[in-house]
C-alpha cells in the first residue's frame, strides 16, 4: 500500500494534474503513510457517515482472523469495476496488458498476492490515461457517467459530479477535504486538456485521478466508529463493498450503495437478507461458478493430449465441452436444486453434447447443444466420476492414479501432504501389468513412497481405476477385471469402498470433505487464506454442511458472521 501511494504522490503526472498549491493528501488512503492525522500509526476512522456497522452480540475478537485493511482489487475485479463505474457495456480488456497476477494459494483474489509492484502501477496509470480519454472523446459514454440533474452553474456542476461519481469510484461517500481536492483538480481540466470543452475537460482531469486513486485500486476497509466488544465494526458501505466482490464480483450497484447510505446493513440479519437478494442475480452464478472453476480446475480440462490410436472418440473441443459441463452441473445443483456439497459429489445428473455422450455411453444424444440427462448410478456420481477430472489427471494413455489422488487429498479433504522428493520418477513402463499393479510396484508397500502413497494418495486414487484415459468407464484393463476397492481413513475410522461411486459418498459423509468445503469458501468470502482464528467457524460450517446445508446457506452463514462484519484493531492484529 505505502508503495502505491508514495509513487502517486511523486508522480510527475499527478503534480501535473493537481498544479500549484494543492495537496496530494487528501487523494491519498488515510493510512498508507501511518495514518494522516494520526502520527502514531493507530487505527484510522472510517468517514463514510452511515453509522455504526453490525457486530453481532457476544462478538470475541477471538473469532475474527487479522486481515488487510486494503485488500487490492484483482485483475478481473478491476475490470468488471471500470465496467460499471463507466457504464460501459463490456469490459475495457486493458488489464491482459498488466503485470501479470501471481497465484497465491487457490484462488485468485488472495489478497497476499495482489500487490501493486512498479510495473503494476505504471499500468494502472496508463489505463486511467486511456479511459479518461475514450470517456471524453465519446458524447454517449459522457452521458452515461454524468449524473441526472446536475446543474447549469459551473461550480455547482463540477461540485455534483465529483461528489456522485466519486461516490462510485470510492464505494462512499467523499469527504469534504476530497471533494474540495477534485472539484479543484475538475477545474484544472481546462488547462490541461487545452481545445476542450471546460466540462469536459474536468471530466477527463477527475477520472483520471479516481481511476489511479488507492481508493479505487484498494477496497479499503477502516471500520465505522469505536471498538466494540474489542472489534471494530466495518461501515455500511464497507459491508455494501463485500458483499458485491464476494456475490458479483464488482464494485456495489446504486440500490447497494443507497441501501448502506441509508443504514439497511446495519445489522447482521438486515445484511444476511440483502445478501439473499443478491444471490438471485445472475452475477452470483458467474463468481459461484468462478470458485468451484478455481477449486477444481476446470481450466485443467483443456489441451489434453490422448493417444489417438487408443481414444480415436476424443478431440481437442472436448476440453471446453468438459469445463461447460462441469459449469451446468455446479449450477444446476447450487441454484437449480438448491444443494451443496454432498449433491455436488454424489449427484448423477449430467449435461451432455454429442461428444459427451458418446464417452459416456449416452444414447439419442446427436448434437452440439447441452441436454440434461441422468447418468448410470452403476457407473458415476457427481464430479470426481465426470470426464473432466478424470481425463485431466491421466497420461494419454494410462488413467493417473497419483494425482487423482493427490487431487482428492489436497482439494476435496484439505489433508496435508508433503511435498514429493526431489529424487520422484514417474512410473516405469509395464506392459504386462494393470495401471493399479504398477502404481503399487513403484509408489506402494515396502517402497520409499509408502507413508504417504500407501496410506492417503494411493488409496484415494485407486478408486478411479474404472476410468481410463479419457475417463471412459471399464472393466478390464489391459485384460484383467479392474480392482478399484481400498480403505481410506476418514473421522478416525478406516473407511471401505469398492469403486469411485462408493468413495464419493464415504467422502460426502464425512466430516473431513465438508470442513474442507466450508474453509475454501471462508477462504474465498474473505480473499486470504484460512487462519487458525477461523477454525471455530469453518468447523460449525462443516457441520452445517454436512448436515444439509446448501452453498447458499453456507454463503449466508458467512457474511452475518462476525468475522465478515468486523475486523480487528491494528494493534492486535
Amino acid at each position: 500500500m505505502t508503495s502505491l501511494a508514495y509513487r502517486l504522490a511523486r508522480s510527475p503526472r499527478w503534480r501535473r494534474l493537481l498544479g500549484a498549491g494543492l495537496s496530494v493528501a487528501p487523494l491519498l488512503l488515510s493510512a498508507c503513510m501511518g495514518a494522516l492525522g494520526d502520527p502514531q500509526g493507530g487505527d484510522p476512522q472510517g468517514a463514510e457517515g452511515d453509522g455504526d456497522g453490525p457486530v453481532p452480540g457476544g462478538a470475541r475478537p477471538e473469532e475474527v482472523a487479522a486481515r488487510s485493511m486494503f485488500p487490492r482489487l484483482s485483475h478481473v475485479q478491476w475490470e468488471n469495476t471500470v465496467r460499471d463505474l463507466l457504464r460501459l457495456d463490456d469490459r475495457p480488456g486493458l488489464s491482459a496488458s498488466f503485470t501479470t497476477d501471481p497465484l497465491g494459494g487457490v484462488f485468485d483474489n488472495n489478497e497476499a498476492a495482489l500487490q501493486v509492484t512498479p510495473g503494476l502501477w505504471s499500468d494502472y496509470q496508463r489505463a486511467a490515461e486511456e479511459l479518461a480519454a475514450m470517456v471524453a472523446a465519446d458524447q454517449g459514454k459522457l452521458d452515461r457517467i454524468a449524473p441526472a440533474g446536475l446543474p447549469d452553474e459551473p461550480e455547482a456542476r463540477a461540485q455534483a459530479f465529483v461528489e456522485r461519481f466519486g461516490e462510485r469510484a470510492f464505494r462512499r461517500p467523499l469527504t469534504d477535504d476530497e471533494r474540495d481536492v477534485y472539484v479543484a483538480l475538475f477545474h484544472r481540466g481546462k488547462e490541461l486538456f487545452k481545445g476542450e470543452e471546460p466540462f469536459v475537460a474536468g471530466v477527463r482531469a477527475a477520472l483520471e485521478a479516481f481511476l489511479q486513486s488507492p481508493h479505487f485500486v484498494y477496497r479499503v476497509e477502516l471500520g465505522a466508529g469505536p471498538t466494540k466488544n474489542g472489534l471494530i465494526p466495518l461501515s455500511g458501505h464497507e459491508i455494501a463493498t463485500k458483499l458485491a466482490y464476494l456475490f458479483w464480483n464488482t464494485m456495489p450497484d446504486d440500490d447497494l450503495l443507497a441501501a448502506a447510505k441509508a443504514g439497511e446493513l446495519s445489522t447482521p440479519e438486515a445484511v444476511r437478507a440483502y445478501a439473499e437478494r443478491m444471490l438471485e442475480d445472475p452475477r452470483a452464478r458467474e463468481v459461484i461458478g468462478s470458485f468451484h472453476r478455481q477449486l477444481y480446475d476446470f481450466d485443467h480440462y483443456h489441451d489434453l493430449n490422448k493417444d489417438q490410436a487408443l481414444y480415436p472418440e476424443f478431440v481437442p473441443e472436448m476440453g471446453d465441452d468438459m469445463e461447460r459441463e462441469a459449469e451446468l452441473f455446479v449450477e444446476h445443483i447450487v441454484f437449480d436444486k438448491e444443494g451443496g456439497l454432498t449433491d455436488l459429489l454424489t449427484d448423477r445428473t449430467a449435461f451432455v453434447n454429442e461428444r459427451l455422450a458418446t464417452v459416456y455411453g449416452v444414447e439419442g444424444q446427436s448434437s452440439n447443444d447441452f441436454k440434461q440427462v441422468e447418468l448410470d448410478g452403476d457407473e458415476r456420481a457427481g464430479l470426481l466420476t465426470r470426464l473432466g477430472f478424470l481425463a485431466s489427471k491421466a497420461t494419454a494413455r494410462q488413467p493417473d492414479s497419483i494425482h487423482r489422488g493427490v487431487f482428492v487429498n489436497l482439494r476435496v479433504i484439505c489433508a496435508a501432504l508433503p511435498a514429493p522428493p526431489d529424487n520422484a520418477t514417474s512410473l516405469p513402463p509395464g506392459e504386462r501389468a494393470t495401471n493399479r499393479e504398477r502404481v503399487e510396484a513403484h509408489t506402494g508397500k515396502g517402497t520409499c513412497g509408502e507413508a504417504c502413497h500407501g496410506t492417503m494418495i494411493n488409496p484415494a486414487g485407486f478408486a478411479f481405476e474404472h476410468y481410463d484415459a479419457i475417463g471412459k468407464y471399464r472393466t478390464i484393463d489391459n485384460g484383467m477385471p479392474v480392482n478399484a476397492a481400498d480403505v481410506y481413513r476418514l473421522g478416525g475410522e478406516p473407511r471401505s469402498y469398492a469403486n469411485a461411486i462408493e468413495f464419493s459418498r464415504v467422502l460426502a459423509e464425512s466430516s473431513e470433505a465438508h470442513a474442507c468445503y466450508a474453509k475454501r469458501w471462508v477462504e474465498f468470502a474473505h480473499g486470504r487464506d484460512a487462519r487458525d482464528k477461523d477454525r471455530d467457524f469453518i468447523r460449525k460450517l462443516g457441520d452445517a454442511s454436512r448436515g444439509g446445508a446448501s452453498t447458499k446457506d453456507l454463503l449466508l452463514q458467512i457474511v452475518s458472521s462476525t468475522s465478515f462484519l468486523a475486523r480487528v484493531p491494528a494493534e492486535a492484529q
